[in-house]
C-alpha cells in the first residue's frame, strides 16, 4: 500500500541503524572516550507510540537514549482544568461536550465521565463543528465546547468561533485551553536535571506552525532540532539527522517531514489563530505549574463565544496526589515504568493520572504495547508483546 508499506520497509530500517551506528562510531571517536547515552528527546505523544509499537528503542545502540516529552495536551491538562469543567456542565442548562480523550482524566472531583453518570449532560463529540451542530439543534441550551490541544487543534476551534458568529449562533461557546509549543519545549530546556542532546519536533503542530517557531532551540540553548512525521522511517531518519548534525557539530532546524510540513506553515490555518485568539499571560501546566505565555484565550471581540465569560470558572491551581508521578514522566525525568504506582494501582483500567488515560499518553504507550519493566541485562526495556515490523 502506497505511503505506508514503504515507511515500513525491515531492510531500509537496517540500513538506517547502521548508519546511525557509523554517526555514533564518529561522536565517540571526537570524544576520545566512552560517550554517555545521547538524550533525544520526542515531544509528541504520537511518536511515543510509534516507537513502542514497533520496537524502535529496541533497534537503537544503548548510546541513544529516548526521552519521552510532554507532547500530550490531554497530559499536560492540569486536575483542575477538569474541576472547571465539572463545574460549568453541572449548570442545567448546558451541553458540555469534548473528545474521548478527556472524559476519563481524573480531577480532584473525579471525571468527566463521572459527572455525567451523576445526571451532567456530557457528549463526546469528534470535532467542535459536532458541537456547534448541537447549538443549532439546541437553541435553548448553551452549548460548550471544551478547546484543548497545541496549535494542531487551534484553527479548527477558531474556524468554527467564526462560522458561530458568522451565524449568530450564541449559544455556543469555548471554554478555552489551548496551549503552545515553543514555550513548553522552553519550560523543558530549563529543567536542570535534564541535559538533552537533541529533539524530536512535533509533526502535526508544524504542519500549522511552520520551522520558525523552533529557532529558539538552536539560537537560545544550541540544540539540534528535527521535525519528524509518525511512520517507524520517519522516527528513525529523525534520529539519524539528530546524530549526523551532532557528529558534524552543526545545530539546526531541520523538516525531515517535507511531505506533510511546509516550511512556513499552514497560511489559513495561521490566520485563523492570530484573528480568534489572544496570548494568554500565564497558563497551568500539569508538572509544570504557571508557565509565561503558554496559552491562548479568545480575543474580547469573541467574548460572546467564550465560556468563562459566561460562567463563573474557578480556573484553581491544583496538585497531582502524592502518589502520582505523572509531572516527572512528563518532563522527561522519570520513565512511567518507574512510577510507583505504574502498573498496579494504575493502570487504563483503573487510571490515577492523565498519561494512562490518553491515547497519545506516554505510560498508555508503554502499558498498551506489553512494555513492563527494565531489562536489566542490556538497559533496555523488556518487551512482553508487540506489533512486528511489517
Amino acid at each position: 500500500m502506497k505511503y505506508v508499506d514503504e515507511f515500513r520497509n525491515p531492510d531500509v530500517v537496517k540500513g538506517i541503524v547502521d548508519t546511525i551506528n557509523v554517526q555514533l562510531d564518529v561522536i565517540e571517536q571526537q570524544r576520545g572516550k566512552p560517550m554517555r547515552p545521547l538524550q533525544l528527546m520526542e515531544f509528541c505523544g504520537g511518536h511515543t507510540h510509534t516507537l513502542f509499537k514497533y520496537g524502535i528503542e529496541n533497534l537503537l545502540s544503548d548510546r541513544i537514549e529516548m526521552v519521552h516529552g510532554p507532547g500530550c495536551p490531554v497530559c499536560v491538562l492540569p486536575m483542575g482544568r477538569v474541576d472547571d469543567c465539572i463545574e460549568i456542565a453541572a449548570n442545567p442548562d448546558v451541553i458540555f461536550t469534548t473528545f474521548g480523550d478527556a472524559m476519563r482524566v481524573p480531577g480532584l472531583n473525579g471525571s468527566l465521565l463521572d459527572a455525567k453518570a451523576c445526571g451532567s449532560d456530557i457528549r463526546m463529540v469528534y470535532s467542535p463543528l459536532d458541537a456547534l451542530e448541537l447549538a443549532r439543534q439546541y437553541p435553548d441550551k448553551e452549548v460548550v465546547f471544551f478547546a484543548l490541544g497545541f496549535e494542531t487543534t487551534m484553527p479548527s476551534t477558531a474556524l468554527t468561533v467564526l462560522q458561530a458568529e458568522k451565524e449568530g449562533l450564541t449559544n455556543f461557546s469555548l471554554f478555552c485551553n489551548h496551549i503552545t509549543t515553543a514555550p513548553t519545549i522552553d519550560a523543558i530546556l530549563n529543567e536542570p536535571d535534564l541535559n538533552l542532546d537533541g529533539f524530536l519536533a512535533p509533526g502535526h503542530v508544524s504542519m500549522v506552525i511552520g520551522k520558525d517557531p523552533f529557532d529558539f532551540v538552536v539560537d537560545q540553548y544550541q540544540k539540534p532540532i528535527v521535525i519528524t512525521g509518525f511512520e517507524p522511517l520517519d522516527i528513525l531518519q529523525s534520529i539519524l539527522m539528530l546524530v549526523t548534525q551532532i557528529a558534524e557539530q552543526r545545530c539546526e532546524v531541520e523538516n525531515q517531514y517535507r511531505r506533510v510540513v511546509e516550511n512556513k506553515g499552514n497560511d489559513p490555518g495561521l490566520a485563523a489563530i492570530q484573528r480568534v485568539y489572544d496570548t494568554h499571560p500565564v497558563t497551568e501546566l500539569r508538572g509544570f505549574g504557571e508557565i509565561g505565555d503558554a496559552g491562548v484565550r479568545l480575543r474580547p471581540e469573541y467574548a460572546a463565544w467564550d465560556a468563562e465569560q459566561k460562567f463563573v470558572v474557578s480556573r484553581q491551581s491544583s496538585n497531582d496526589p502524592d502518589t502520582c508521578q505523572c509531572g516527572e514522566v512528563l518532563k522527561g525525568l522519570i520513565r512511567p515504568w518507574q512510577c510507583q504506582m505504574y502498573g498496579k494501582s494504575c493502570t487504563p483500567q483503573s487510571p490515577l493520572g492523565a498519561l494512562m488515560v490518553s491515547t497519545e499518553g506516554a505510560c498508555s504507550a508503554y502499558y498498551n504495547h506489553g512494555f513492563r519493566a527494565p531489562d536489566k541485562g542490556q538497559g533496555r526495556i523488556a518487551v512482553v508483546d508487540t506489533t512486528p515490523m511489517a
